[in-house]
C-alpha cells in the first residue's frame, strides 16, 4: 500500500509523538509499504530512510517550544501532491493547520482517513492559565477527529474519555517498547560516576518534556522528601522544555543531562534507580514502558501506560490520581529501600517483556488495509449504480 502519513512533529524533534510516529513509519516501511511522509521543514532535516518518502511544507516556531515546530496548513500543495501519488489510506497524526488542512484535504479527495489522539490539549490549558479555553478546545478536538474513519488511541481508558468527550469513532492501537534497547544491561557505571554516584546512592530520574503541563513542582517535592530520608540521593532530569531553565537557576545540585535519545537515553535511564512521573496530562507516556522496560520501578498516577501496565506493589506504586501525598510517600518508600528497589525493578522489566512493536505494527497495517479496501468496495458500489 501507498500511506500517507501526516505529523507536524517529527524527528529530529524529540518527544512521545515525534518517536511514536516515526516507529509507526519505519514499522510499516520495514514490511514493504511505501510511506508517504508530510511533515514541516526542519534544520538541520532529518535523513530519509528506505521506504519513507517525505515532503516538507512550511511551519512555524511553536510558541514557548524551543525546537518545536507547527505545520502552516497546505491544502493546494497536498491536493497536488496526493494527486499525482495517490495514497490508499492517510494517517494524521497531530491536530494543529497541518493536520487540519490535511483531513480536509483527503476527505475531499475521497481518501480515508485515520487519526491519532496523542497530546491532551484541552488539559493544557489549565497549565497555561487558560483554562476558560478548555471548552473550545475540546469542541475542537471533536470536529477534527470526528471527520476521520477511526481516532487511534493507546489505552481502553482513553477510548472512554473520548467517547464520553462526543469523539465515537477511538479504536484501540496499543504501543509497544523496544525491550532491547530498553533494557536492565545497559547500566553504566562511569555515567553515574559522571554524576557524581556510586553503586549505593540513589538516582531518582525524570525524562520528558520539562515544562508546565507535567506537574514539575510535585517532581521537586517529591525529591524534597526523598532527601530528607537519603541525603546523598541525587535528581538526573532528561530532556528539555521552557521550564528548564527557571528549574535549573532553582534547582542547582539536580543534575540536567539535557536531550537524549536512542543508546544513550536508554544508557541514562537504565543507569538511574526510581522513576517517579507525577504528569496528569498524558494520553499515555511512553517513558513509563520504557523505564519499566529498563528495570526501575515507576511512581505514577493510575493514567495512560501506568494505568494499563503498573501494578501496585509489584512494578512500583499506581496512585490514585491527584493524590499528592501517597506519590511522595510512595517515592520516598522506595528510594529509601535499595532492596525493594532491585525487587521491583526485576518485575518491572519481566512485566513488559512480550511488548512486541511487530504486533503494533501488524494491527495498524491491518486498520489502513480495511479502511483502503472498504473505500474501494464504496466507490465500486456507487460506479455501479451509476
Amino acid at each position: 500500500m501507498r500511506i500517507g502519513i501526516v505529523s507536524e512533529t517529527y524527528p529530529p524533534e524529540i518527544n512521545g509523538v515525534a518517536l511514536t510516529v516515526h516507529s509507526l513509519a519505519a514499522g510499516l516501511a520495514a514490511r514493504g509499504h511505501s510511506i508517504d511522509l508530510i511533515r514541516p521543514r526542519q534544520s538541520p532535516a532529518y535523513r530519509d530512510e528506505p521506504g519513507i518518502n517525505a515532503l516538507d511544507v512550511r511551519g512555524g516556531a511553536l510558541p514557548r517550544y524551543p525546537g518545536l515546530r507547527f505545520g502552516l496548513p497546505a491544502g493546494r500543495t497536498l491536493r497536488e501532491h496526493w494527486s499525482r501519488q495517490r495514497p490508499d489510506a492517510v494517517y494524521v497524526a497531530t491536530e494543529g493547520p497541518l493536520g487540519w488542512s490535511a483531513v480536509r484535504t483527503a476527505r475531499r479527495m475521497g481518501i480515508p482517513i485515520s487519526s491519532g489522539f496523542h497530546t491532551r490539549f484541552d488539559q493544557y490549558a489549565s497549565h497555561y492559565g487558560v483554562g476558560m479555553l478548555t471548552p473550545l478546545v475540546r469542541g475542537y478536538l471533536r470536529r477534527f477527529h470526528m471527520r476521520a474513519v477511526a481516532t487511534l488511541v493507546p489505552t481502553s481508558a482513553l477510548a472512554l474519555e473520548l467517547h464520553a468527550m462526543g469523539i465515537s469513532n477511538a479504536r484501540l492501537l496499543r504501543r509497544a517498547v523496544d525491550t532491547q534497547l530498553f533494557h536492565p544491561e545497559r547500566r553504566d557505571e562511569a555515567l553515574r560516576a559522571s554524576w557524581g554516584v556510586d553503586a549505593a546512592t540513589p538516582v531518582v530520574l525524570y525524562v520528558g518534556r520539562i515544562a508546565a503541563e507535567k506537574n514539575l513542582e510535585l517532581a521537586v517535592q517529591a525529591f524534597q522528601a526523598v532527601r530528607q530520608q537519603v541525603p546523598q540521593a541525587r535528581y538526573v532530569w532528561v530532556g528539555d522544555g521552557p521550564a528548564r531553565a527557571a528549574l535549573q537557576e532553582a534547582h542547582p545540585d539536580f543534575i540536567f543531562a539535557g536531550m537524549q535519545r536512542d543508546e544513550a537515553l536508554a544508557r541514562h535511564v537504565a543507569s538511574a534507580d526510581l522513576f517517579p512521573f507525577p504528569s496528569l496530562s498524558e494520553t499515555f507516556g511512553n517513558v513509563i514502558i520504557e523505564a519499566l522496560a529498563a528495570g526501575l520501578p515507576v511512581v505514577a498516577y493510575a493514567e495512560g501506560a501506568a494505568r494499563e501496565h503498573l501494578v501496585d506493589g509489584v512494578n512500583g506504586c499506581c496512585i490514585a490520581s491527584g493524590d499528592q501525598a501517597a506519590f511522595i510517600d510512595a517515592t520516598v518508600r522506595l528510594a529509601s529501600n535499595p532492596a525493594l528497589i532491585r525487587h521491583m525493578g526485576r518485575a518491572a522489566h519481566t512485566g513488559v517483556a512480550g511488548l512486541s512493536p511487530e504486533a503494533v505494527i501488524r494491527d495498524f497495517e491491518n486498520l489502513l488495509r480495511d479502511m483502503a479496501e472498504e473505500n474501494l468496495h464504496e466507490h465500486a458500489s456507487v460506479a455501479a449504480h451509476i
